[in-house]
């Protein structure tokens, strides 16, 4: 086990490309200060499929379709190519890391190495708190499909909107049960995750081609509609922005890939590639599915994409059958992106507590031997996303805040990778790591001369997005008034964070002197 360093500067550590000849990946691993704990089970479509499903494009889209609509109208469909290349640039930049650090707890790793270890503790910091509710919001999304399916999925009973009182309580206990399912698995053995994501992410795949070809040849009107923007009082660019949100909150999660890097055989060759596959991946069956939607919809002036959304549209347009089919699809995709996501947060906070970086590390930091998992981490994870989910009870409203409020705090994280990233190019100074050759031999994944601009890129992009989400807008998070604290419930959960951060780490610092 490594020395766990709280304050000062990791030096660069370059290792010599053949040492994975020699030792394998347990060998790389041991050479950035750690022993193989957990167990190297994923090939590469297990990889893609880690990414892949925390993105997951069917319970996102589903989830936010009707919230982008309401404010953008059809011409909203654009944000998602845009959103789309601002990803790209950040998953490239994460590609050449994961190449050279295949570390677990991978946004702390890389914004430890590449700036000090105070800096890194609060990235992870961050990212832990974001995909603790994140794994909450995605569970809150059996909501969106389950009583569209079948009634008897609404067991509080009354309208089952997640908007209103009824929809927000019975998200909640189906959000429960989903919690303790996906906690269950997490904790059982490694290969059985991998088996449930790989059989999850290939039945999602399928139904995106299948609804993206359905709702494609069931078209009512030409894409000429996109350029519609609606009713709109005053400049389109503020409504714009706030449609975006639906691109900029299912474009996340990519990163999950590197997260796996210690279960992933031949990481610094899988990971990079995955990572981009993913992203690039979602972009495009996302991207046809939204487009698919306001193309197909029965009307676009009735209310109901604004209010149903995507599922009202499934319904509507491909029979009550077959609409209720591709909704169970979108069901099955929900589980296993809460399942990823519990996964990914369980390995941050797994790869901190090993570092000795948080309160109870040494609990925190053990791992099976049978099973090869960290099993206390998914259990923290999830009794906490359970905590953040029941939120939701205090206000119908809060369902968005926390979705919005989680992206904010994964774009902030984002950023102090890139970030620092930005200013070692301008700097001339090497990104470090593991900067030879892959497990093929074959020089790792680098972006080359269009390193700098995709990194600036990457931060102009993270940075703007971050700002946008997070800008205090009434009519988006308090849209009936009266209600301050939701209006800035996302600045108010950001900087509840920080402190709380600020607190953790000085007392796990003082724990160690």
């Amino acid at each position: 086990m490594p020395e766990p360093v709280l304050s000062g500067t990791i030096p660069i550590q370059v290792i010599d490309p053949g040492v994975e000849a020699e030792g394998g990946d347990a060998v790389v691993l041991a050479a950035f200060g750690y022993r193989q704990e957990l167990h190297r089970r994923l090939g590469r479509y297990a990889s893609f499929a880690a990414g892949f499903s925390f993105i997951s494009v069917l319970t996102t889209v589903f989830q936010f379709f009707a919230f982008g609509f309401s404010f953008g109208g059809a011409a909203f469909v654009w944000t998602w190519p845009l959103v789309l290349v601002g990803q790209l640039a950040v998953a490239a930049c994460f590609a050449e890391l994961a190449a050279r650090y295949p570390i677990s707890g991978a946004v702390y790793q890389w914004a430890t190495r590449l700036s000090t270890p105070t800096f890194g503790w609060f990235a992870g910091w961050l990212m832990v708190i974001g995909q603790i509710v994140v794994v909450s919001a995605a569970a809150l999304a059996l909501q969106v499909v389950l009583p569209a399916i079948w009634s008897g999925f609404q067991l509080v009973g009354g309208d089952p909107s997640p908007t209103t009182r009824t929809g927000a309580q019975n998200a909640v206990l189906l959000g429960l049960v989903l919690l303790v399912l996906t906690t269950v698995v997490n904790i059982v053995d490694i290969r059985v995750m991998s088996v449930v994501n790989s059989v999850g992410v290939t039945c999602e795949l399928v139904g995106i081609a299948l609804m993206a070809v359905l709702l494609l040849t069931h078209t009512e009107r030409g894409p000429g509609v996109t350029l519609h923007t609606g009713p709109v009082s005053g400049g389109y660019l503020g409504v714009f922005l706030i449609a975006s949100f639906s691109a900029a909150y299912v474009l996340v999660g990519f990163d999950s890939a590197g997260e796996m890097s210690e279960e992933t055989r031949s990481p610094r060759r899988t990971a990079p590639r995955t990572i981009l596959g993913a992203v690039a991946a979602a972009g495009v069956g996302g991207g046809l599915i939204l487009l698919g939607g306001v193309l197909a919809a029965p009307s676009l002036t009735d209310g109901h994409l604004s209010g149903a959304g995507l599922s009202y549209v499934l319904t509507s347009r491909l029979g009550s059958g077959l609409g209720r089919a591709l909704l169970a699809d979108v069901a099955v995709a929900v589980c296993v992106a809460t399942l990823a996501i519990q996964t990914a947060g369980a390995r941050m906070v797994f790869s901190m507590a090993r570092d000795g970086a948080l309160p109870a590390s040494r609990r925190l930091a053990a791992v099976g031997t049978r099973t090869g998992t960290p099993k206390a981490p998914a259990v923290v994870v999830g009794v906490l996303a359970a905590a953040a989910m029941a939120m939701s009870l205090v206000s119908p409203s809060v369902y968005l805040a926390l979705g919005t409020t989680c992206i904010v705090l994964v774009y902030a994280a984002y950023a102090m990778v890139t970030g620092p990233m930005l200013l070692r190019r301008l700097r001339g100074v090497p990104l470090g790591g593991q900067d030879g050759t892959d497990e093929t031999g074959r020089p790792v994944f680098s972006l080359g001369r269009w390193g700098l601009p995709v990194n600036v890129l990457a931060v102009v992009y993270g940075v703007a997005m971050a700002v946008n989400l997070a800008w205090p807008r009434p009519a988006v998070y308090d849209p009936q008034g009266g209600h301050w604290y939701l209006q800035y419930f996302t600045l108010l959960f950001l900087a509840g964070a920080v402190l709380l951060g600020v607190v953790a780490h000085r007392t796990t610092r003082r724990g160690r002197d």
